[in-house]
């Protein structure tokens, strides 16, 4: 195992990395880390036109991740490799469906963020690749066929508000969730703008053993219409206290607590813990630099840097924990499966919240 002490930053290591860029795509990096995130497309479009980068160091991702994951390390990621990437950001459900649309007319590299389940329901959109370091992936969440590679592992959890909920009276398992003093008082997203939420449900129909447009239809009924925009939101919400308890992502909930947020965090007796993925898509433009890019997300560095800086845990084998994970027992989750009633459970979803709005 290798020692914490000798882990290199994540960043500021250039001395120690021997590799070529070319004059025009250093001075972009530089550039890049120079602006704002607002200027920074048009910024990258002016020099792009004017000193045309060439093909060679070009990327172009769509991710689903909040900004303050994807950019420190596509930033990195162009530090190190001199390659320029574009960034095209949203909802999971929303990204899927624009990289499949630019995949047709070859405008899409990488599809960044977003449960596994997606992507397995997606396995067409894909082009197979191994990760270098693909031995070294807890062997659980590698796809058998490498269209897909996982990112980080995310257990789901329940926060509530320390003021206004009691700790004996927080629900301690999914079961608890449908207490009746907690029916429209839940925060949870939309599951058409978040892939959190869908793996959530999905949690939920395998652990009851149902269908999943009857754990829809009665998970439905307990949120009683109260549906928020993005799981941004969950955390806001209930620290606020709008919503009494939430269900969220352990990592979400972690940073949050650490920055001052009125919650306390709770994972439920038994659990789901979906990796978030990352894949190459189908005409590819850059597909060589897509490659380079998996490599770079899963190396030792990174998966360290999200650990430390994100909270999420790490889905390689031969890193030592930074952070006192809780223990957590997780149920026996098929992403296939999740990945197969897909369908059903977004078409179960829309004819509730369409008769919602009649």
């Amino acid at each position: 195992m290798r020692d914490m002490k000798n882990t290199r930053t994540f960043s500021g290591r250039k001395s120690k990395i021997k590799y070529k860029i070319l004059v025009l795509a250093e001075a972009l990096v530089l550039l890049l880390s120079s602006c704002g995130n607002n200027d920074r497309n048009a910024q990258v479009q002016a020099f792009s036109d004017k000193y045309a980068v060439p093909q060679d160091n070009q990327l172009i991702v769509y991710t689903s991740h909040k900004k303050e994951v994807y950019l420190p390390i596509i930033r990195e990621f162009e530090n190190q490799t001199g390659i320029w990437v574009d960034i095209h950001a949203g909802g999971t459900a929303e990204m899927m469906q624009a990289a499949e649309e630019a995949a047709e007319n070859g405008q899409c590299d990488i599809m960044f963020g977003g449960g596994v389940e997606s992507y397995e329901a997606s396995k067409d959109l894909f082009l197979p690749y191994e990760a270098a370091d693909l031995d070294k992936l807890d062997a659980e969440y590698i796809d058998d066929e490498n269209l897909w590679t996982p990112f980080t592992e995310l257990p789901i959890v329940f926060v509530y508000n320390k003021n206004l909920v009691a700790p004996s009276a927080v629900p301690r398992s999914f079961e608890d969730i449908y207490d009746e003093k907690w029916k429209g008082k839940i925060a949870f997203a939309d599951i058409e703008s978040s892939g959190t939420s869908y793996t959530i449900i999905s949690t939920m129909a395998q652990l009851f053993n149902e269908k999943p447009e009857d754990t829809v239809e009665k998970f439905y009924k307990q949120l009683d219409g109260n549906i928020l925009a993005s799981s941004g939101q969950v955390i806001s919400e209930v620290s606020n206290g709008n919503y009494l308890v939430g269900i969220t992502l352990e990592e979400t909930a972690l940073k949050e607590i650490d920055a001052g947020s009125n919650i306390v965090m709770v994972i439920p007796d038994k659990t789901s813990a979906v990796p978030d993925g990352v894949a190459i898509i189908k005409n590819a433009p850059h597909s060589y630099n897509a490659g380079r890019f998996i490599d770079f997300v899963v190396n030792y560095d990174t998966q360290s840097y999200a650990m430390d800086s994100f909270y999420r845990r790490p889905v390689r084998t031969d890193i030592y924990s930074s952070r006192n994970f809780d223990s957590i027992e997780l149920v026996d989750f098929d992403i296939a499966k999740s990945a197969a009633e897909e369908d059903k459970t977004f078409s179960k979803w829309r004819s509730l919240r369409g008769a919602a709005d009649e």
